[in-house]
């Protein structure tokens, strides 16, 4: 007669209330840390991106230098602050200021247009009516703003939306560099909170995997989305310059963002190719050497991207490719890590599940797994 009763005891009313209350009060206190959270989520985010990225240079620098992994950090973010926060900065305030130029030459009718290029208006489709309101718009700004009032207004307030929202983000991706500096300096207590969480969540033998995973997944996309999209942009500029292309730096600009967002840098080499031949003052000789030299960097990231991107992984490259690119198109270019990640843990524990299998043994998750 004792267990019933037990039984009854466990499973009375007051335990189910008070098991309601506890779970009540949990989902609570998640939901405000949480939304206190939210503000920082993509600054952490990127920090932990460029902390993982960041911290086999760390330790060689610090290796290298004789010194602790914590001034060697400081060094690295320092140095990184330097060659790229400081050039960063500086082109958004550029721009800031560029943009609010314009707009109070808008408001206060100090806009000169100059004419049109006639060959805009042999343009396919839109070229007749671009060439005219161009035309128009250079012949008398006042009346032309008049007539477009609207769209002009409409199309400055998405002008200054967009500057607060570049300055935003500019000052968010050179605060990330400060936090995965932090991150790097307790890289190790890190790494073991990290392993703890994942053998908890999946495991103590599958979690350890999935953790490595993860930080591979994150120095893969590194080297094989920005790191070829930025040797890719360089050799294209170097081309552009050898063959007297104007706004070759902006170009180069161009062919780099197109490669992180996985767009082929050949359909930007095409067009310039085409100018090159038609516009160009140099040597048909010249031109032939240009013109190869262009087609090769331009179909670069063809060779590296395979050498670089997935090597060594768990994973197939497509996998980690087809992540990152969707990532990217549903948040941004933080998204191509995200999604890189997210689609590769997917694919390892789907394919465990499905094999009913072991956690792999290191040796099987080489270079020979991605034939998998």
């Amino acid at each position: 007669m004792d267990a019933p009763e037990n039984n009854q005891r466990a499973f009375s009313p007051n335990a189910f209330v008070d098991i309601a209350v506890r779970l009540a009060v949990f989902a609570l206190l998640a939901w405000l840390a949480a939304r206190a959270f939210a503000p920082f989520l993509v600054l952490m985010a990127w920090a932990l991106v460029l902390a993982v990225s960041l911290y086999p240079l760390n330790r060689r620098l610090a290796a290298a230098l004789a010194t602790s992994k914590g001034r060697a950090a400081t060094l690295l973010v320092l140095l990184m602050l330097l060659l790229l926060g400081a050039p960063t900065l500086l082109l958004g305030i550029s721009f800031v200021d560029h943009a609010l130029e314009l707009y109070r030459g808008l408001s206060e009718g100090r806009v000169v247009l100059p004419p049109p290029n006639p060959a805009l208006e042999e343009w396919p489709l839109v070229g007749d009516r671009l060439y005219a309101a161009w035309q128009a718009a250079a012949a008398d700004f006042d009346k032309f703003a008049g007539n477009y009032q609207p769209q002009l207004h409409e199309l400055s307030r998405g002008a200054a939306a967009a500057v607060g929202g570049t300055m935003a983000r500019l000052l968010a991706f050179v605060g990330a560099f400060i936090v995965a500096g932090i991150m790097l300096a307790y890289a190790a207590p890190g790494e073991e909170s990290s392993r703890r969480i994942f053998s908890r969540i999946c495991g103590p033998a599958f979690g350890p995997q999935l953790l490595e995973l993860s930080v591979a997944t994150v120095r893969s996309v590194t080297a094989g989305v920005i790191g070829v999209a930025f040797i890719q942009a360089v050799l294209l500029g170097v081309g552009f310059l050898l063959g007297g292309v104007p706004a070759a730096g902006l170009l180069a600009l161009v062919a780099l963002l197109l490669g992180i967002a996985q767009v082929p840098a050949i359909l930007l080499v095409i067009p310039v190719l085409a100018w090159l031949w038609m516009e160009g003052e140099a040597s048909t000789g010249a031109n032939t050497l240009v013109t190869g030299y262009l087609l090769l960097a331009g179909l670069a990231d063809n060779v590296l991207k395979p050498l670089l991107l997935g090597r060594g992984l768990a994973v197939p490259m497509p996998v980690v490719l087809l992540g990152a690119i969707g990532g990217m198109i549903s948040a941004g270019l933080i998204g191509l890590f995200v999604g890189a990640v997210a689609l590769a843990l997917a694919y390892r524990i789907f394919r465990a599940w499905v094999y009913a299998m072991e956690p792999e043994r290191p040796s099987d998750t080489g270079p020979d797994a991605n034939a998998g």
